[in-house]
């Protein structure tokens, strides 16, 4: 079973997620566990402090090393002989992708170090972590969002996860830089009406045919290459 550690100050906002859907079923199945850790928890000081005023003047608080530290070695402890991969989110970290997604899947356990106020102390960057990843570019108040994508990008290419194994093949990103083709269901014919304006919205023909070489070589033009973003 893969475990998911994800170390933070608000604990409480991972679980609704975690246990919903996808995530849920597939912790009920035991190939996965979603595991959040208050981070104040493990500070050493008496008021549970785990931030304090930056070195050179500025705004905000930065969270301090101490209390990182001691997580990730109880955590290190903990997994014993287990693969560990330790992973700040943050806005100025490394584009998260599918590929990272698939390559972190490897490890038998990942740890999400959150960051909040200015960020972490770069000290905890540089010598406990792995890497650092972001999921775009902009900042969000926390880390906590970020570790939940990448968490479900990552336990969803678990095996027995998805109940057809089939779909991980033909996704998005699945081959880098290429996006799925279009999809459509029932019914055939959809009446849309937008004031006085009616307009039917169909279902491509082709998919309606049968023939399933000529809806292969229509999925096969359908699908976009995605526009290259600058490193």
């Amino acid at each position: 079973m893969k475990k998911f550690h994800i170390i933070t100050i608000f604990p409480e906002v991972i679980g609704p997620y975690a246990t919903a859907s996808i995530l849920g079923r597939a912790q009920s199945k035991k190939l996965a566990e979603v595991i959040a850790h208050d981070l104040r928890s493990f500070s050493t000081d008496k008021h549970r402090k785990v931030d304090d005023a930056p070195y050179g003047g500025g705004a905000g608080m930065v969270m301090t090393v101490q209390p990182f530290a001691d997580a990730i070695k109880a955590i290190k402890k903990s997994a014993k002989k287990r693969s560990v991969c330790i992973v700040v989110t943050s806005a100025s970290g490394q584009r998260f992708t599918e590929a990272d997604a698939v390559r972190l899947s490897a490890y038998d356990e990942l740890v999400f170090l959150c960051g909040r106020y200015e960020g972490i102390d770069q000290r905890v960057i540089d010598n406990l972590a792995d890497e650092s990843l972001s999921i775009g570019d902009y900042v969000l108040t926390g880390g906590e969002l970020p570790a939940l994508v990448m968490t479900d990008a990552i336990i969803r290419l678990i095996p027995g996860v998805l109940g057809n194994a089939e779909t991980l093949a033909e996704e998005s990103h699945t081959v880098e830089g290429v996006l799925e083709y279009p999809q459509y269901t029932k019914p055939e014919t959809y009446i849309l009406k937008v004031g006085r304006k009616t307009t039917n919205l169909v279902v491509p023909p082709v998919l309606l045919s049968g023939n399933h070489a000529a809806i292969k070589k229509w999925r096969a033009l359908q699908a976009k290459i995605a526009p290259k973003k600058e490193a």
